[in-house]
């Protein structure tokens, strides 16, 4: 399983956030600091806000925060909330029906490991991805 961009641009931005918790920050500087496009973040942020992640402040002097604290923020709810398909193959969706779909063990197998990939994912939180490495995240974003 492959997370999409989407995923990625999430969490990186909750990573940026959880390291910027004493201010507010920006798209642009959280897009420079990525080198990723400020349009694909906007709508990242939106997802994040309204699944209540992110806290956005509107106006002069305003900017995102994150809305929860870090030990809050499950890393398996969060990819649950941005990916659309975590279809592992054609058999898990709606459509043609398989010739061998009634003894075929193969969606049963990817189904369980799909299970296990979100069990583990859901064991952490963003403050377990804040944590060991903070000083090093920091200085690789230009925080330090």
């Amino acid at each position: 399983m492959r997370l999409t961009h989407y995923t990625d641009y999430s969490l990186r931005v909750l990573i940026y956030l959880g390291l910027r918790s004493e201010r507010l920050s920006s798209i642009r500087e959280i897009a420079m600091a990525y080198g990723i496009s400020e349009t694909h973040l906007m709508k990242v942020v939106q997802t994040l806000a309204k699944c209540g992640y992110v806290a956005t402040l509107r106006g002069r002097g305003g900017g995102l925060k994150l809305a929860k604290s870090p030990h809050e923020i499950g890393i398996g709810e969060v990819v649950r909330h941005t990916e659309d398909d975590v279809a592992l193959a054609d058999c898990f969706v709606s459509g043609p029906e398989c010739r061998i779909d009634g003894p075929c063990r193969l969606q049963h197998l990817l189904r369980e490991a799909l299970q296990a990939f979100f069990t583990v994912l859901d064991q952490y939180t963003l403050a377990d991805l804040l944590r060991p490495n903070r000083t090093s995240l920091k200085a690789s974003l230009g925080l330090a």
